[in-house]
């Protein structure tokens, strides 16, 4: 499945939500959460994924961890209290992205789409 660009527009709300539902996430981990979630249909890349997180970071959404394990170092990124409100603000956001699309694409229908 090619869907580069819109994953592009809604990584930042993957990655809040994904952080929301599991506390604290390495890089990696966050790739290969997606890439199970959607049975491989989805992937992101490191490319893709790092400077969206340190984006998020910036932004003050995100904190981070140093941990070392098993020999090697691993940076843990978590939901800052902004960072949870925001997930809040996003996901709503791209509930209404959908249900317009919807729209758009199946006119007459109204779905109730909840996340």
């Amino acid at each position: 499945m090619s869907n580069n660009n819109l994953i592009k527009g809604s990584l930042q709300t993957i990655i809040l939500k994904l952080l929301e539902e599991n506390e604290k996430m390495y890089g990696y981990e966050i790739t290969q959460k997606v890439k199970e979630l959607t049975a491989g249909e989805i992937k992101i890349t490191e490319g893709a994924l790092y400077p969206a997180l340190h984006k998020l970071e910036a932004e003050g959404l995100l904190s981070t961890e140093i941990q070392q394990v098993d020999n090697r170092v691993r940076k843990y990124y978590s939901l800052t209290k902004d960072g949870q409100k925001e997930v809040h603000s996003k996901m709503s956001e791209l509930q209404s992205f959908v249900e317009n699309l919807q729209r758009i694409i199946n006119p007459g229908l109204n779905p109730e789409l909840k996340f």
